[in-house]
């Protein structure tokens, strides 16, 4: 300690000395500084430094005096120069930033310190980065000069030594270089002028000399003085004396600043001043001109040594004559706090945390994830815990939250709650199963890709724990923590970690709460892996535990911190320990071993000096020698270990949620912490309990353990304290979201944690609470809630609702603590200022109007040119958004002095509404501001839809009755809408009216448009500063007709003929005069908009082509639409339809006047243009056709004369009046451009309702966003359509009028039996949030066209079946066949067709092998008739002349150089053997076995490729079990189609052994079987149930049959169910028959390849079929379709390519990467052919580019490809209706023509190019194209019975009446004819007497003619 002093009076003296003997020159500077982030203290750290962002430290001013006192003379200020001038304008300064550098200023000044002001570093500050680059652009360099000259003149009266750039040689570009000491030159030549007192230099390094030396001229010249970095390394001894004397020369003898000394190299030297020794000497050489040195690092490291040796002498001391270090750190926090009184230590602080302090949530993964086996995932000791029932009520980790599907869901949640940081853990099992890198799963690796990305979008910061107690099982059966082993196993985990996440997660935690492990896991056995040793293996845990965190760390620090930039620590949990009794020294000697015990152990040995505490070494040697036994081995750590152990953390985790009191407990000689450590732990029964007995709210131990730590701990590592845990547990009974008591603990222990960081300046940055969401919570299972999130486990959707906890939390990070937050700075919302205020007027519309257009460009519209979806994005800036409205949610009804509205006078009377509701509470968002807000962050909405309650602000209805509360309400409500950057769309008037208002004739009363412009007028005047959008009336269509006409909602008038046209005259007057008032008052100093949102259902004619019906749907959209469109968007006045219209009725019904009231000019002008922006509200599509009304019956309805009907592709929802009809909002979309002269458009409403079973999976409303919002798209894409926002309707289910709650439209569900009317996010939520996020579709990467080709070879082909083609079904002694005689059964094939003829391809071989050709297919797949050949099914008989058939067909095909693939059996079983049971009978096995044999050994020589049986589970299932394929058995399906199957797959394999064994040899062919299947996706993605239900349809599908020909038996997951549910229905045995082991044998392994046929994905979902016995009982799944997949002709098949490339790569992973042929794949048509088949052409291009995707992408094996099919032919029971064909066989013509479809050009190019050439590569030599004048371009004949509609003169007209047609006009073209010429002869004799010349009519004729 000597030295030290020494030291510092040797430079205090130098100074003087410097000083006397330099008095003329500037005095000697002991540099020390800056101050950093968060400390008060100083480091040498100028990567944190403090930059202004906060407050000054609170105890700056007594760090600076205790410098002062050490000798300082000068201190570094680093100046921020973005925080200073953040705009880069100089007259645009930060103020509070600059007055915060002030005041630093002051203070050292105050001090005795003078400051040194250091501008800026090197680089460009971020911001200024991002708006104009690198310092290469110059005018960097002059905002550099503008920035330098207003901190010169800001604070030259306080600084005279300036650094200009601290860090010069960071800047490594040339340019950047020059660039820089230029600003520097120009800031030096332009002030020093000014004022010869300012001192300016640049920081350079000494290292480099030689760039000195190059540029020294220019650096020389503009610098007072060298500020030079130095590097003292006292292992090199570096030469100072020689670095200063070049750098002496280099300067020409400029003083010296030693601006930065680092000290390097100097721990292991016995003489810790060496460094102090030699600077010394160096500084009192007077040949060098040192103007002064830093000493901050010096500082530094004379701290560290004496408190290092201090801490030596100290544990080589006796306990018994002195305390420890702990001690002193204890007994000083206790001596701190003991004194204080209960209400001191109480007292609630409010303020803020600091500016940069960080808040977190946390969850971890074993607890939340489920998922336990999902893509290979291996055991944890957890899962085996809970399998073996060590959990309550059995519960297991098996699902969980279902995180491991629910990322979306779970950072939903993060967004709502603002919460900026996730903390979670990484389960080690996921990613290694066994524990080890041999064992790496990419897909569970994958998943945390996903989460972190997920994060980083919605701007979360991810915090990952490596490792939070989930031990792979594989590990722990290699005793887990004690094996030393695990060390290496946990290393290579965080190596990979690091690795693959590293450039995104900065904050990595190696082990949360390790105490727990070591002592329950290992110690205690209460927790996996349940080894009871407190004596040896809890402490051995803790050792290896200990190793692996440095091992990661120093990982991390070697290969990643330079690359990553991120820290890495440690979560210790440890209890807050209080002395038993204050006034006991042993008690509180005791808390202090308790600490150790808990916290030091892992504590002591990371933060102090790598070994344990020395309390807990020498109380478990004293426990030994008193109890003459062991009671705890500790290990011992080698020197080598400490040194790797000691400070490997870069932040203490604290995971803290009670405290304890501590006593003395002696003489225990029982093994466990408390007896060994002599303590026993007890808690105050006046502290709050928990549901936890182990917890109780002990707020107060949080500071006082904050601080023991700080003092302990981190000051001497100096590192930050993260809180990295805290919360508390309820139950899971009772108001489990009204967690009021979470709420209290959460803000006294967050008050806890702000006066250790405010009153005791603890170094404390971050706050965790836990957790995120109920989860799994160890043994106590689901039974303690720790979430702030409940969590449903009962629902398998496992829905996430906010408690009110989470709603806290939200506010406490939203103002950064317990400060009030205050509003934010307004802000503009839209950046336009609208020019013209004032639409054009636009012509009347005429009948029908122009916009007719509309019709007859998408009327015509094919299914699929309607359906195909439409991939792309909105224009930046679309508006996003979601709805309410006052009534539906607010509730409130009668709070705060609101008047009441006719609605809650209708809703309060019995017997309105269902389930008499009422709006009285409804969502109660008059009280949940917050929790709307919650739900809209989520979201990242940018509009939020809201109306005003008109009674709520004037309750009279009028201003004199202004309730100041209302008007508060709405105030805080868009205040806060602002503050999150959320736009207000303000509704004026969304139906609820006052009652007061209402009784004076309310809508009726011509009075209400002034009464309403006054409200108007107030809410401008209100909330116009901040509210730039307005909507003056929602739907007034619907408040005109629906309450004063149908009298349904308020008023309840029903007075149908006149009174709606009343009240619309006085809404539309209302609606002018408020926009009036807004545009004359307002609009020049708010900047708004304002409109009216009108509603209108698509009218869809009935006929486009007939006139009529078309006048009727314009009519229908002129009442609803142009009712109120027309006046305010066109001419002031209403649609002539309607006027004509309604005038007519009135006079037929001798009325005298019009009940349609009419405008005076003056009104027409007023209302005309009284709109911004055109608003509609849309939810369905009606067709329309025109019908002559009842005249007794005067009706706005009855006016119209139409009648209207549900629309084609109509979907059912909850209300009967709203199908959704996604295509009918393009058309309107259009509409409205036409008809109103193109205006910019909102979609201010538009959902769907689903029932009250629907609660959070909405699988419905996900249909309807996706194609409504993309019929919008193409709207806005396609059709230029100035679509600006689209609002979703609703934000929540709330009270939906005439249906109360018996529907709902929200995203969020809200529970209105609970009180709290919780809100929970549907699946739709999520959606809505990705395609706003998205600003549309994109187009997925999936989707994408590939271009490449397959691989040499490749088999092109197109397949056939026997019976669908051949026809001549008893020909040449052919046999019955069971689809023979199906098709002769009654009702059986549609049409009553067969395949007697079918396409006669037993006759037609040429023309068939011709269509071959002309496809260029190199193979053809066909089938063979069994009966053709053997009639009787055996081999009895052969039939010689249908073998011929089948020989002549193979070498027609070899011929033309197309090789056959043949298959065996294609469902056409003979007759005779179904006549014996067909497939149910074993003895089929042999039978099919003779049949392949005659087959292969007749035509074997000329076919090498076979394929045994076509698609078993058909014949299984369609055939066997619904019946509705040959044979048509549907009464056995428990156990028919499962018999068959067996011997499907039994008659494969001898079929396959049959050729490998007798024909392979000679004939050299391959076989195999084809298989059928969908693809399966879950319903819903993020629900394990669907996703398990989806696995069970793929297996139960495609692995019946895969799985034994390529395993050797049923998958398990087949096996186990149906044994089960055979067993649980009372059966003996399994309704699954059972291979035998030789079967088992025989079967495996029976195929050369796997052949597939696939059409289509379903999406699957989990059913219950309770007790039935069938296979789809079995199975357990629903299926279902997306709405946006494209239909074909066949109800079952949509196209979805996506799935084609999902199952050939689930083939690949499940069946070992076989060979695959695609035996099938196509698509079918209905109804009238056209030969310009498009959509076959689109689902070739697609489903055969995602095939090129599985082989080029993913490495399948796809050998060839077989389109179905060659041509149209008998398709099964659907008979020639469904089409599948590339050529169009004309039925109607006896020859059976085969006509090729524009796809066959298409197919043959694919072809030719063997796969797809790119666009750029077009035109190419391997494109096939039509030939000209090719039979396709004509119209083929229809089929019989079917007469073929043509177009005649733009009209569709059958064949026969464009015949007569054309006849007559044939007939009068000739008498035309003959008149012309007279006509003709007569003027040209007129003309000889006119004498006018021919030419001119010559000229005329020309000109009408062309």
């Amino acid at each position: 300690m000597m030295k030290v002093l020494e030291g510092f009076l040797s430079l205090g003296l130098l100074a003087v000395f410097w000083s006397s003997s330099n008095a003329e020159q500037q005095e000697f500077m002991l540099l020390a500084g800056p101050l950093t982030t968060g400390q008060t203290l100083g480091s040498s750290d100028e990567d944190n430094a403090f930059n202004c962002g906060g407050p000054l430290p609170q105890r700056s001013r007594d760090y600076f005096l205790y410098l002062q006192n050490r000798g300082v003379t000068r201190f570094k200020v680093l100046l921020s120069w973005s925080r200073i001038l953040p705009t880069g304008d100089s007259n645009q300064p930060h103020e509070d930033t600059v007055t915060c550098y002030k005041t630093l200023v002051r203070q050292l000044t105050e001090s005795g310190i003078k400051p040194l002001l250091v501008l800026h570093r090197s680089a460009v500050p971020e911001p200024f980065r991002a708006s104009y680059g690198d310092w290469e652009n110059p005018l960097l360099v002059q905002m550099f000069e503008q920035y330098a000259g207003f901190v010169f003149n800001t604070f030259r009266d306080l600084v005279d030594t300036f650094v200009t750039f601290s860090h010069l040689h960071e800047l490594h570009n040339e340019v950047q270089l020059q660039n820089a000491l230029q600003s520097h030159a120009n800031v030096y030549n332009v002030y020093h002028q000014i004022s010869k007192e300012l001192h300016l230099s640049l920081g350079i390094r000494a290292s480099d000399i030689n760039f000195i030396s190059q540029m020294g001229s220019k650096i020389m010249a503009n610098v007072d003085f060298l500020s030079i970095h130095m590097l003292y390394n006292c292992k090199l001894q570096t030469a100072l004396t020689k670095e200063l004397m070049k750098l002496q020369i280099v300067s020409g003898q400029k003083s010296i600043l030693m601006y930065q000394l680092t000290v390097k190299d100097c721990d292991g030297y016995e003489n810790h001043f060496q460094p102090l020794t030699t600077i010394l000497g160096v500084l009192q050489n007077k040949d060098l001109h040192i103007m002064g040195c830093d000493i901050t690092h010096l500082f530094e490291k004379l701290d560290q040594e004496e408190t290092l040796k201090s801490l030596q002498k100290e544990n080589t001391k006796t306990v018994v004559h002195q305390k420890s270090a702990s001690a002193f750190s204890y007994q000083k926090v206790w001596e701190k706090f003991r004194s204080q009184t209960e209400a001191e230590r109480d007292e609630f602080l409010s303020g803020s945390f600091p500016v940069d302090f960080e808040w977190s949530v946390s969850s971890e993964s074993f607890k939340v994830e489920g998922g336990w086996a999902e893509h290979g995932k291996g055991e944890t000791i957890w899962d085996r815990f809970s399998h073996e029932g060590h959990v309550f009520d059995n519960q297991t980790t098996d699902l969980a939250c279902d995180s491991y599907h629910k990322v979306d869901y779970d950072v939903y949640l993060l967004r709502g709650m603002m919460a900026p940081n996730y903390q979670f853990s990484i389960s080690w099992a996921r990613i290694f199963p066994t524990g080890r890198k041999e064992s790496f799963v990419e897909k569970g690796a994958a998943y945390y890709d996903k989460m972190i990305n997920t994060l980083l979008q919605s701007g979360i910061e991810p915090t990952v724990t490596l490792h939070h107690w989930d031990l792979p099982q594989a590990l722990q059966d290699s005793d887990g923590w004690i094996n030393d082993s695990i060390v290496e196993a946990f290393k290579e985990f965080s190596d990979f970690c690091f690795s693959r996440y590293g450039d995104r997660v900065k904050t990595w935690i190696t082990f949360g709460n390790p105490w727990v492990v070591g002592n329950l896991g290992y110690g205690t056995g209460e927790h996996p892996p349940s080894v009871k040793d407190p004596i040896i293996a809890s402490y051995k845990v803790t050792h290896n535990i200990l190793k692996s965190h440095a091992e990661a760390w120093h990982i991390y620090n070697d290969k990643y911190r330079k690359l990553h930039g991120g820290k890495v620590g440690i979560a210790l949990n440890s209890d807050w320990a209080e002395p038993r009794n204050p006034s006991s020294d042993q008690d509180v000697a005791a808390a202090e071993r308790y600490l150790n015990f808990m916290l030091g152990w892992f504590a002591h040995p990371i933060f102090v000096d790598g070994d344990y505490p020395a309390v807990l070494k020498e109380q478990i040697e004293k426990k030994k020698d008193f109890c003459g036994k062991e009671l705890a081995r500790l290990p011992v750590f080698t020197e080598a270990e400490k040194q790797r152990i000691r400070g490997t953390a870069d932040f203490f985790g604290l995971n803290h949620h009670t405290s304890r009191l501590i006593s003395e407990s002696l003489n225990s000689c029982d093994a466990g912490p408390n007896n060994v450590g002599d303590f026993q732990a007890h808690i105050d029964p006046t502290w709050p309990s928990t549901a936890s007995d182990q917890i109780q709210s002990v707020p107060w131990g949080l500071r006082r353990l904050l601080n023991y730590i700080f003092l302990e701990y981190t000051s001497i590592t100096k590192v930050p304290i993260y809180i990295t845990g805290n919360g508390m547990p309820t139950g899971y009974i009772g108001d489990v979201l009204n967690d009021t008591q979470r709420v209290d603990y959460l803000k006294t222990y967050i008050n806890e944690a702000m006066k250790a960081v405010h009153l005791d300046d603890v170094v404390v940055q971050r706050f965790t609470v836990q957790s995120l969401m109920d989860g799994f919570e160890g043994p106590q299972g689901y039974s303690q809630r720790f979430g702030l999130h409940y969590v449903d486990f009962e629902d398998p959707d496992r829905p996430r609702t906010p408690k009110a906890s989470a709603y806290y939390y939200s506010k406490v990070i939203e103002s950064n603590g317990f400060a009030e937050t205050a509003a934010s700075p307004k802000m503009q919302i839209y950046g336009n200022n609208i020019e013209s205020t004032r639409l054009p007027s636009l012509p009347p519309s005429e009948v029908p109007s122009k916009s007719k257009v509309v019709w007859e460009k998408f009327s015509p519209q094919t299914k699929f040119e309607r359906q195909l979806y439409h991939y792309g994005t909105f224009s930046e800036g679309f508006q996003w958004g979601v709805s309410s409205s006052a009534y539906q949610v607010e509730g409130g009804w009668n709070a705060d002095g609101k008047g009441p509205s006719v609605w809650d006078t209708f809703t309060q009377k019995p017997g309105n509404i269902p389930n008499n509701d009422n709006g009285d509470v409804a969502c109660d968002s008059y009280n949940k501001i917050d929790e709307d807000l919650h739900m809209l962050r989520a979201l990242k909405v940018k509009t939020y839809r809201l109306s005003l309650s008109w009674s709520r602000i004037f309750p009279s209805g009028y201003k004199s009755s202004l309730n100041q509360k209302g008007v508060d309400y709405y105030n805080r409500l868009i205040d806060r809408l602002i503050a999150n950057n959320i736009t207000p769309m303000v509704t004026l008037y969304h139906w609820d009216l006052p009652q007061a208002l209402e009784d004076i004739n309310g809508w009726d009363n011509p009075e209400l448009i002034n009464i309403f412009n006054e409200y108007c007028d107030f809410c401008y005047a209100t909330f116009g500063d901040r509210v730039k959008f307005w909507i003056t009336f929602n739907e007034p269509q619907t408040i005109a007709w629906s309450g004063y006409g149908l009298g349904q909602i308020p008023p309840n008038l029903k007075q149908p003929g006149d009174a709606p046209y009343r009240v619309a005259h006085n809404l539309l007057k209302a609606h002018a005069q408020a926009y009036h008032t807004y545009d004359d008052k307002y609009r020049a100093s708010q900047g708004g908009l304002v409109s009216i949102s009108l509603n209108a259902e698509w009218a869809e004619p009935l006929d486009v082509n007939i006139p009529r019906e078309v006048v009727a749907a314009d009519r229908a959209l002129q009442f609803q639409l142009g009712w109120f469109a027309h006046p305010i968007f066109k001419n002031g006045d209403y649609p002539d339809a309607m006027k004509w219209q309604v005038g007519n009725k009135s006079e037929l019904q001798r009325l005298t006047e019009s009940r349609l009231p009419s405008f005076t000019d003056e009104d027409k002008a007023f209302i005309q243009g009284t709109a911004d922006v055109f608003c509609i509200n849309t939810y369905t599509t009606k067709v329309v056709r025109h019908v002559t009304s009842r005249l007794n019956i005067e009706s706005y309805e009855t006016d119209q004369d139409v009648e209207k009907d549900n629309a084609d592709g109509s979907e059912n929802t909850a209300v009967n009046d709203q199908k959704a009809v996604a295509w009918g909002l393009r058309r309107l979309l259009n509409w409205l451009k036409e008809e109103y002269g193109d205006p910019e458009i909102y979609v201010t409403e538009n959902g769907v309702a689903t029932g009250t079973t629907i609660t959070v999976d909405d699988t419905d409303r996900i249909f309807f966003l996706k194609t409504y919002i993309d019929e919008a798209l193409k709207a806005h894409n396609l059709d230029g359509v100035r679509i600006k926002g689209y609002i979703a309707s609703s934000l929540m289910d709330s009270f939906e009028w005439l249906n109360g709650y018996t529907v709902g439209y929200g995203l969020h569900h809200v529970n209105f039996k609970d009180s709290n009317r919780p809100r929970t996010p549907k699946r739709s939520a999520h959606l809505y949030f990705d395609i706003m996020r998205n600003n549309g579709f994109p187009l997925p990467v999936e989707e994408e066209m590939l271009y490449g080709h397959f691989k040499e070879g490749f088999v092109w082909s197109t397949a056939t079946a026997s019976y669908q083609i051949e026809g001549a079904w008893r020909a040449d002694g052919k046999g019955l066949s069971i689809w023979d005689t199906f098709a002769h059964t009654a009702l059986k094939i549609s049409q009553d067709e067969n395949g007697d003829i079918a396409c006669d391809s037993y006759n037609k071989i040429a023309e068939d092998i011709n269509s071959l050709k002309t496809l260029r297919v190199n193979h053809y797949r066909f089938s063979i008739s069994w009966p053709r050949i053997m009639p009787d099914g055996t081999n009895r008989t052969i039939n010689e002349a249908g073998l011929n058939y089948y020989h002549r067909l193979v070498d027609a095909l070899l011929a033309a150089n197309i090789k056959p693939q043949v298959t065996l059996y294609h469902w056409d079983l003979p007759q005779a053997l179904q006549d014996v049971g067909g497939w149910e009978n074993d003895t089929i096995v042999d039978r099919f076995r003779d049949y392949a044999d005659v087959v292969f050994n007749s035509l074997g020589d000329k076919v090498k490729f076979w394929i045994t049986i076509n698609e078993p589970y058909n014949v299984a299932m369609v055939g066997h079990g619904y019946g509705s394929a040959a044979p048509g058995i549907s009464f056995r399906p428990g156990t028919a189609p499962y018999i068959v199957a067996h011997n499907l797959i039994k008659a494969h394999a001898e079929a396959w052994h049959l050729y490998n064994d007798k024909y392979r040899a000679k004939h050299g062919g391959i076989i195999g079987i084809t298989i059928n299947s969908d693809w399966a996706e879950p319903r819903n993605p993020y629900k394990q149930e669907d996703v398990d239900a989806a696995v069970r349809v793929v297996q139960f599908q495609i692995g019946w049959f895969a799985h034994p020909v390529f395993n050797g038996d049923y998958s398990d997951l087949m096996k186990d169910i149906i044994r089960e549910r055979s067993l649980a229905a009372g059966r003996p045995q399994s309704r699954l028959p059972e291979f035998t082991p030789a079967e088992v044998a025989r079967i495996k392994g029976t195929h050369d390849y796997f052949g597939f046929n696939h059409y289509t994905t379903v999406l699957a979902y989990n059913m219950d079929y309770k007790n039935l016995q069938h296979y789809d009982a079995d199975r357990g799944a629903g299926t279902v379709t997306d709405r946006t997949w494209l239909d074909s002709g066949s109800f079952w098949l949509k196209v979805t390519p996506v799935g084609f490339r999902k199952i050939l790569n689930f083939i690949k992973e499940e069946y070992g990467d076989p060979p695959v042929y695609i035996t099938e794949n196509g698509v079918s048509e209905r109804g009238a052919v056209n030969l310009n088949d498009v959509h076959r052409i689109h689902y070739y291009d697609n489903y055969i580019n995602q095939a090129l995707k599985a082989y080029l992408l993913d490495g399948v094996d796809i050998r060839g490809y077989a389109a179905w099919t060659l041509m149209d032919n008998l398709e099964w029971a659907t008979g020639f209706d469904e089409k599948f064909g590339f050529f169009y066989v004309n039925r109607s013509d006896p020859t059976l023509p085969r006509i090729p479809k524009k796809s066959v050009w298409n197919y043959a190019t694919i072809i030719n190019c063997n796969g797809f050439i790119s666009p750029g590569e077009s035109p190419h030599d391997c494109q096939v194209h039509e030939p000209e004048g090719d039979i396709s371009r004509t119209t083929p004949p229809p089929p019989p019975g079917e007469e073929l509609s043509v177009s005649f003169l733009g009209l569709k007209v059958s064949g026969s009446d464009a015949e007569t047609a054309l006849n007559v006009l044939f007939s009068l073209t000739i008498i035309a004819a003959v008149a012309v010429v007279l006509l003709v002869f007569g003027l040209v004799k007129a003309s000889k007497k006119q004498k006018r010349p021919v030419e001119e009519y010559i000229d005329l004729e020309k000109k009408d003619k062309f």
